[in-house]
């Protein structure tokens, strides 16, 4: 099944989408809810009979004409207000790459233990414009993501049976300021301003049924599932990054582990893969200057228009404005 929420009358309806038409859930059914964060609140009550609207749609049993195209619609985040937004740290990659660029060796705990921080979850955004304030524009990048949604409640849940808590996945796009990203985990805490303005995902979230197709088998020595979705990205029309979710080195299962150890999770909750290698201009940038002195660094900028790609997952489409506010918090560093 694939979810999507849109704005009506001010308000997030969700809606299943079939062929390209959006149908609001207390269309189909009664007894459905009109909002993401209800159905995941109910999420084992309310799936089956979601389930039999969507094969009523699918036999024709349910006419087209009581959907709206999904062309027609405002779309917003598939989970718009969840209880938490988590980021993992999952592709081998991306970290080797990253730490090789800057000179550093690759961490042995990588591979002891996945790691995760938190970002803002008020600050989440779906496709369409992100606006960004003039600090934002030092080094803006975005980050090439897939993430699950959490539709079960949980504690200390093991890595074997954590994919039973798993709603289902979308695309991820992590905004980060490096430059304030930067500047601030000099002090080792963080990362926060670099990375709380914005968050985007969408353009649906797509159920764990649908991906069975994609499955394969996790890295040795781990546990739970895999899947082989590539993962593109494009600024302005041309292909930058190119990766696959299947090189995940920690699962979603295992992330998911760590994260409810001690602690509750909730549906609703966010949890990140992080960025797949290739995925950022971080990291492309600096394999280009290792390779080329004169290579010329690309950051996002004004007008930039960004599409993230992921097999099964559609196409996630941002666009960079400028925010009418030009206040500038680095020019309040004190003792430069």
């Amino acid at each position: 099944m694939k979810l999507v929420s849109y704005l009506s009358d001010e308000h997030d309806q969700l809606a299943i989408l079939v062929d390209g038409i959006l149908f609001n859930m207390e269309i189909l059914h009664p007894d459905l809810p009109g909002s993401i964060n209800m159905f995941l609140n109910y999420w084992e009550e309310y799936l089956p009979t979601a389930e039999a609207a969507e094969f009523a749609i699918r036999e024709r049993n349910i006419s087209k004409e009581r959907g709206i195209p999904i062309t027609d619609a405002a779309l917003i985040a598939p989970v718009p207000f969840p209880p938490s937004c988590r980021d993992a740290y999952a592709f081998y990659q991306h970290v080797a790459t990253a730490r090789r660029n800057r000179g550093a060796q690759m961490l042995a705990e990588f591979s002891q233990f996945p790691v995760f921080y938190f970002t803002n979850h008020h600050s989440i955004l779906g496709p369409g414009e992100v606006k960004c304030m003039p600090d934002h524009f030092e080094n803006l990048d975005f980050e090439l993501e897939a993430a699950i949604v959490i539709g079960k409640h949980g504690r200390n849940i093991r890595a074997e049976e954590a994919d039973g808590h798993i709603a289902g996945m979308m695309i991820m796009n992590d905004f980060s300021a490096r430059k304030l990203q930067m500047e601030e985990m000099l002090l080792n805490l963080g990362p926060a301003k670099g990375k709380d303005f914005a968050t985007a995902f969408g353009p649906m979230l797509v159920t764990l049924d649908e991906l069975e197709p994609y499955e394969v088998d996790c890295k040795p020595g781990h546990v739970g599932k895999a899947w082989n979705l590539r993962m593109q990205c494009r600024v302005n029309g041309k292909q930058v990054s190119d990766g696959n979710l299947s090189d995940m080195e920690w699962t979603f299962a295992e992330i998911i582990e760590r994260a409810s150890y001690g602690t509750d999770l909730y549906p609703g909750d966010i949890i990140g893969s992080g960025t797949v290698g290739t995925g950022c201009f971080l990291e492309l940038n600096g394999s280009g200057k290792l390779n080329n002195p004169n290579y010329e660094a690309q950051w996002l900028k004004e007008g930039d228009e960004i599409e993230l790609e992921i097999d099964g997952l559609g196409i996630l489409k941002n666009n960079i404005v400028k925010d009418e506010d030009d206040f500038s918090i680095l020019s309040r560093k004190k003792n430069v």
